[in-house]
């Protein structure tokens, strides 16, 4: 069956390539200027790209571009100046040129660019694929601790804790080794898939934007993105003459919180050189309730590179650090509880490499290859032993090639590899040493019919697990997953501004290692965990639809989606009790998620805007109608967009209603309602612009709890707090 899917595939491949149109001949220039902010003021060093065509390039001290031989068409052409918002307009070339100028200013209301739909930048707005793009600004005004609390409230996008130096991202109700993250588009080589407990080691306020692709992403990000994948974007991948980079600094209350980030890029024609760094620190939050004890949290982390940047190639070598230390908070009605610290630190190298303009099929190709060094303790905190420690070394390469447009056919087909050791010691080193080894090819095909977009493609992936024989375990079996993962998706321009998205996907997961070799007591789950040798892979069979708009006074999304999951694995409660945890065995069983999201935003006056929105998500085994755990309830904002001039304000009201479909020994949340007030001043003077923006949130102080928490009984949410980030831009 598998081989019939991927014959038929090709076979469709080739037919469309053979039936393909000549392009138009001819040519265009574009030209025009950029200014920033209620100023005016010219900008130089800002990048001007035609996301078509992948042709970049930068103002001058004037703040003007120019493009020359550009072929007749339609485009989308973006200005990106590093740590704003992305501006994208369309332009309709005809033989003799166009002018087009863009206005830079601060406004969480924007089209955005994104590269990790398909691989290659576009316009969010012609993505067939549902994505959410936070840029370095929004993610500064939040000043998170972590990346679960920056992304949670987006949506589709919850977040799962154990406290908030470990909040991860939850894609439409999915968790753990289903929902991939990535920086620049290979995984961190983290274990926060792996438990509650356990953290991303990404640091927020050092990265340009956060990409959010929500459904099943298998076919370039594998296996594990079988819920989406969440992609933080450095954004070094452009040349640029002189001096450009940030300097952020933050506080807040509650907590006590701190810190601060700053980073530079120095370039000329053709080299570019980039380094970052920051730190952050929270002490125990407060809740209405009280204190949560040993909910701090630490930070550190560091960046480094250069790139060269040729005409037809490049290549660039990039070093990232980060360090964390976090507690565990715990049960204060618990009588001898073990106050526990975690102590992750990830080095990672990564050189990547390439050619671009070349005159044959294959016109560009990227390769890169990363190494990256993971490890964390758990610490007991008055004495300082070491109860398990965790190491997790991967090594990733791939190689992604673009094919020359050939008439409406545009795509690109690669190879992915990783070869990942694992190992565990101590009071928690539930699996064996293992060492889990994967493959994958793959394509993505784009047919443009102008109103009609077709997208399809396919990836195989094999995945193999090879634990060491222990004393304690002794031999377990090696297992080997190899499975097929396919999608067809299509996007209708249906009227002006407007358009319909719909797609089918059929995706293939292997079951982690942890599910398969897993046993004893895991305090991250809250569980006394027996992984299954013999489980099969997980195959999921989705469909999303989406009808969205975007408009100068107008713009909405909605989506539904629908996703059959056989063989889905998940911890089934036996009712017994081992070492003060409920004992929980990997089982499989059919299971479905069926859910939507929508955004309405409206302009009510040239300066108020009003932004609604609202997610569901329903989720449970299909044979007994048994409802899946930490699933989020039924959520709701209502906000109001306020600009005068460089000023920016954001009230709005967060609805959740009560969850009570709930697992066996799952405890239900009542619902609630929390105020927010955020915003933002832009001033510039000459090459640089400063931002003030505040977040001052829940502030009614309202009691409440996530029920995506692993501690909600015993830690709600945060109560009452304001956070306030300066930024200073140079360019």
């Amino acid at each position: 069956m598998v081989f019939r899917r991927i014959l038929f595939t090709f076979v469709i491949l080739g037919l469309v390539t053979l039936q393909a149109l000549a392009q138009s001949a001819g040519t265009a220039t574009l030209r025009g200027t950029v200014t920033l902010g209620t100023t005016g003021k010219p900008v130089h060093n800002v990048m001007i790209t035609v996301l078509q065509l992948k042709r970049t390039v930068t103002t001058d001290d004037d703040g003007h571009y120019e493009f020359t031989d550009l072929p007749p068409g339609k485009y989308d052409v973006v200005a990106q100046l590093d740590r704003v918002p992305d501006v994208v307009r369309k332009a309709d070339l005809t033989a003799g040129g166009a002018t087009i100028d863009f206005h830079i200013e601060l406004t969480s209301l924007r089209e955005e660019v994104t590269i990790t739909a398909t691989g290659s930048e576009q316009a969010v707005s012609t993505s067939i694929q549902s994505v959410e793009v936070l840029g370095s600004i929004e993610l500064a005004k939040k000043s998170p601790v972590s990346l679960g609390e920056a992304l949670d409230g987006e949506l589709g996008v919850a977040k799962r804790s154990f406290g908030p130096g470990t909040a991860r991202p939850v894609l439409r109700g999915q968790d753990g080794d289903r929902v991939q993250i990535t920086q620049d588009g290979t995984r961190v080589g983290g274990l926060g898939f792996q438990s509650g407990d356990h953290a991303e080691p990404i640091d927020v306020l050092t990265v340009e934007r956060v990409e959010i692709v929500k459904g099943p992403a298998t076919l370039l990000y594998g296996s594990s993105a079988i819920g989406g994948v969440v992609n933080a974007i450095s954004g070094h991948d452009s040349p640029h003459k002189g001096m450009t980079g940030y300097v952020t600094g933050v506080g807040g209350t509650n907590g006590g919180h701190g810190g601060g980030s700053a980073g530079f890029e120095f370039g000329s024609e053709r080299w570019l050189f980039w380094g970052n760094g920051g730190g952050q620190r929270s002490g125990d939050y407060k809740t209405p309730l009280g204190v949560v004890e040993n909910s701090f949290s630490r930070e550190a982390s560091a960046a480094a590179g250069f790139g060269y940047y040729p005409t037809k190639g490049f290549f660039s070598l990039n070093y990232n650090f980060n360090k964390r230390r976090y507690g565990i908070p715990f049960d204060p009605n618990e009588p001898e509880v073990e106050v526990v610290e975690l102590t992750p630190r990830r080095h990672s190298i990564e050189f990547r490499g390439g050619f671009r303009e070349n005159p044959s099929f294959v016109s560009a190709g990227t390769f890169s290859v990363q190494y990256s060094n993971y490890k964390h303790d758990e610490v007991e905190s008055e004495t300082g032993e070491i109860g398990t420690s965790f190491k997790n070394n991967t090594v990733l390469y791939q190689g992604m090639f673009d094919q020359r447009k050939q008439g409406r056919l545009s795509g690109r087909f690669g190879f992915w590899g990783m070869n990942r050791d694992f190992a565990a010691t101590g009071e928690e080193a539930l699996a064996p040493p293992t060492k889990h080894n994967a493959f994958a090819v793959f394509g993505l095909e784009t047919l443009d019919f102008e109103p009609v977009s077709i997208q399809f493609g396919g990836r195989i992936e094999t995945n193999r697990y090879n634990p060491e024989v222990t004393a304690t375990r002794g031999v377990l079996p090696a297992r080997t997953f190899t499975g097929f993962s396919g999608a067809a998706g299509i996007r209708v321009r249906t009227w002006d501004g407007g358009s319909f998205v719909s797609n089918y996907s059929h995706s293939y997961r292997a079951p982690s290692l942890e599910e398969l070799y897993n046993l004893g007591p895991h305090r991250g789950n809250l569980a006394f965990e027996i992984g299954n040798p013999n489980l099969t892979r997980e195959k999921t069979d989705g469909f999303d639809f989406g009808l969205r708009h975007s408009t100068k006074r107008l713009r909405f999304e909605a989506n539904g989606f629908y996703y059959h999951m056989s063989d889905f694995v998940f911890l089934a409660p036996t009712g017994a009790v081992e070492e003060g945890l409920v004992v929980a065995n990997y089982d499989q069983a059919a299971a479905r998620f069926v859910g939507t999201e929508a955004r309405f935003e409206t302009e009510l006056h040239p300066a108020i805007w009003l932004n609604l929105g609202l997610d569901y998500v329903n989720a449970k085994l299909t044979e007994d109608n048994t409802p899946l755990p930490r699933i989020p309830p039924l959520r709701g904002r209502v906000g109001v967009e306020i600009r005068y001039k460089g000023l920016l304000l954001n009230p709005e009201m967060i609805m959740a209603n009560r969850q009570d479909r709930v697992f066996p020994n799952e405890t239900p949340t009542a619902g609630y309602a929390v105020a927010n007030l955020s915003g933002s001043y832009l001033f510039a003077h000459g090459h640089t612009a400063h931002i003030v923006s505040f977040n001052f949130f829940n502030m009614g102080d309202t009691l409440y709890r996530n029920h995506l928490s692993f501690i909600k009984q015993f830690a709600p949410e945060m109560g009452r707090g304001l956070r306030v980030t300066y930024t200073l831009r140079f360019f």
